[in-house]
């Protein structure tokens, strides 16, 4: 089918930029009606200061052949996303996907900076971003979701459960939001499957967002130029490689198989059949175990 979620409606809360926007547009191209919300619109920035915004995911949404809608909502704030999730029952009466990838925290967290030397109000807004903004979300989203059978949320975080469990991720508030995150899936799962619906955590690789990509001084379309610098960044895949894998498991009839798991896009790939734009299927999480941590030199022979 070209439009397999025709008729079905999503929310991507955090969908500005990166993996939001990138999961938006695929649920467009599969045929979805997509809510995308976020604090950047064409009259006013967040903290962020970027030019990103919901209107231009909104537009990328109906370009790419759904329909994007967007909602200036901060979700810090129960207030508007009530009257968000009150708006889509009013106007579709359903929910059927919802992606919490609020995350806001690029600005606030110190790398490798231990709990008593990081900036303590930074650290709990980081927490209050990254996670009290998913609970919040789910909170008033939920009931409206549970309304059709079948409904599926993805809490998309960074890192598998497997690789986090094992390793030390930036710093205690960074390590925490993420853990926090696949956890929340993890019980949302528990409390989700018996009514009918799916939840899972999602991961995409190293992401070739707007922000990694100015970082490194490169653009998507020269984006290898910067491998010189950073050579492990040949494994990195684009915001829509982990969109593709959303779309796959709202289109999956046996979505609920996953229930509870912590998946990855570049796990998700080969049993799904998408690659990203290029073609390729980057396996970064596999990559980063067996090749960057290891220590060898960047090759993605067989990852990718």
């Amino acid at each position: 089918m070209s439009a397999p979620l025709k008729g079905k409606v999503a929310l991507v809360a955090g969908a500005t930029r990166g993996a939001g926007r990138g999961i938006a547009v695929e649920l467009g191209a599969a045929g979805a009606t997509v809510y995308v919300t976020g604090r950047t619109t064409r009259e006013r920035r967040s903290e962020y200061d970027r030019p990103e915004t919901i209107e231009d995911t909104a537009d990328l949404v109906t370009e790419a052949g759904g329909r994007g809608i967007a909602v200036p909502t901060d979700h810090l704030d129960p207030a508007q996303v009530r009257a968000l999730v009150d708006r889509i029952a009013d106007e579709q009466g359903r929910l059927d996907v919802l992606v919490n990838d609020i995350w806001g925290g690029e600005l606030l967290f110190e790398w490798d900076s231990p709990l008593w030397e990081h900036d303590l109000d930074n650290g709990l807004r980081l927490l209050r971003l990254a996670v009290e903004t998913h609970a919040v979300t789910s909170h008033h989203a939920l009931p409206l979701l549970l309304r059709h059978p079948g409904g599926l949320v993805v809490e998309v975080t960074d890192g598998t459960a497997e690789y986090n469990g094992a390793h030390y991720r930036v710093n205690f508030f960074y390590d925490l939001a993420k853990a926090s995150v696949l956890r929340m899936a993890f019980a949302l799962g528990h409390e989700l499957g018996p009514r009918g619906a799916t939840a899972v955590a999602l991961t995409p690789g190293w992401l070739r967002s707007e922000i990694m990509l100015d970082t490194y001084g490169v653009r998507e379309e020269n984006w290898r130029d910067a491998l010189e610098r950073v050579p492990h960044f040949a494994i990195s895949e684009t915001p829509r490689y982990v969109g593709r894998a959303v779309a796959a498991l709202a289109a999956d009839p046996d979505v609920a198989r996953w229930n509870g798991r912590s998946l990855s896009s570049g796990g998700l790939a080969p049993v799904y059949g998408f690659t990203d734009l290029d073609g390729s299927r980057p396996d970064a999480w596999r990559y980063l175990v067996e090749v960057q941590d290891a220590g060898k030199p960047a090759d993605t022979t067989g990852y990718r």
